[in-house]
């Protein structure tokens, strides 16, 4: 029996799913991960606060995870408390709960392409219709032609990302605050790679206490280093987490994990000290691709957009031929590296020259 055997629903006959390749290879340069793993010591403290909280594994957890709340409340500042933070399993459960209070059938999402490609893939699971804007040539976004395409759309949600993934732009806050005050629904900012953006960046959290439709999205996978945690969150109004209440699952957010991320939190001077090496390794890299001729979007972000080939397929091949992998990505033509080490950068500048 093959899925189209199934009586699934007719929106999702013939799509893929999402899906970076998973390749055994030295180098893996593909998914934007930290490459700097936890230290032993936050091992340690990690193991046991497991070991304490396996005692109580027999109970459910802490249904709004209000102690961890409070604590991504306290690392965002701005004035936030645990009343205006929510916490899901990875910002793509976090999306997905937003889209099932503010999308669904007979509504409509918005965003500018070329950005994360899951966000389409959530809003097509959840009934809701999705509308694609486009970006400028350097990946920006204009605000009068996006007010324009909301004035069309009437979009009930709205996406930004900032920086955006996969091309690694940042969006100046007076865009999005142009574009919360026309849009007739709820705006979504997604932060994921927030923290390696240049210093004087400004975060759309900025913007919260002015605009009570927006939501600001982060994750503890990148900067944090917990991939494997699966923690996201966002920040809004209170009004906003009452909303997701409604449609969360009960108990959604094990102990364990509402017990790894704190403990992150509690070892934040130390994963995000991280940030500034994979800063300079990124823009080392964004300087040597340049130098070499290619076309390099800027980025805020641990990752970079490059380009443009003829055949990127070719040239993606012969950089995983010599044991390095990066991500077919993007608008056609352009490749994108993750920044990793200083040894896994050299790997990739290796490859790379020797495939061209």
């Amino acid at each position: 029996m093959r899925v189209e055997d199934l009586p699934i629903r007719d929106d999702l006959r013939g799509r893929s799913p999402y899906g970076a390749p998973q390749i055994d290879v030295p180098v893996r340069l593909n998914t934007n991960e930290n490459p700097y793993g936890p230290s032993d010591s936050l091992a340690a403290d990690l193991a046991e606060a497991v070991r304490l909280g396996a005692a109580g594994l027999n109970r459910y957890p802490d249904r709004d995870a209000l102690a961890l709340r409070g604590e991504l409340a306290s690392y965002l500042g701005h004035g936030l408390t645990a009343e205006r933070v929510w916490a899901a399993n990875g910002s793509n459960e976090v999306i997905q709960q937003i889209l099932q209070a503010f999308g669904g059938p007979g509504r409509t999402a918005l965003g500018f392409e070329p950005s994360y490609s899951m966000h389409p893939i959530i809003v097509t699971g959840t009934s809701t219709e999705w509308i694609a804007g486009a970006r400028e040539e350097d990946f920006g976004i204009d605000p009068d032609k996006a007010v324009a395409l909301i004035g069309e759309h009437r979009p009930d949600v709205v996406f930004l990302t900032s920086p955006n993934n996969p091309t690694g732009t940042a969006l100046d806050p007076a865009v999005i605050a142009r574009i919360v005050e026309a849009a007739p629904g709820m705006v979504v900012v997604d932060e994921a790679y927030f923290e390696f953006a240049r210093a004087g960046t400004p975060s759309a959290l900025t913007l919260l206490p002015d605009h009570p439709r927006l939501i600001v999205t982060r994750t503890m996978s990148k900067a944090f280093a917990m991939a494997g945690a699966r923690l996201g969150y966002l920040a809004a109004h209170p009004a906003v987490i009452e909303a997701l209440l409604l449609v969360r699952l009960p108990y959604h957010l094990s102990s364990l994990t509402q017990e790894a991320a704190r403990v992150a939190l509690a070892h934040r001077a130390e994963l995000l000290g991280t940030v500034a090496a994979l800063r300079a390794e990124r823009d080392a890299t964004v300087a040597w691709l340049r130098g070499r001729g290619l076309e390099v979007a800027d980025s805020d972000a641990n990752f970079v957009l490059f380009g443009r080939f003829e055949d990127r397929r070719a040239v993606w091949e012969g950089i995983l031929d010599r044991g390095v992998l990066i991500r077919e990505v993007g608008p056609p033509g352009w490749l994108r590296v993750s920044v990793g080490t200083a040894e896994e950068m050299a790997a990739f500048r290796a490859a790379l020259e020797e495939t061209l």
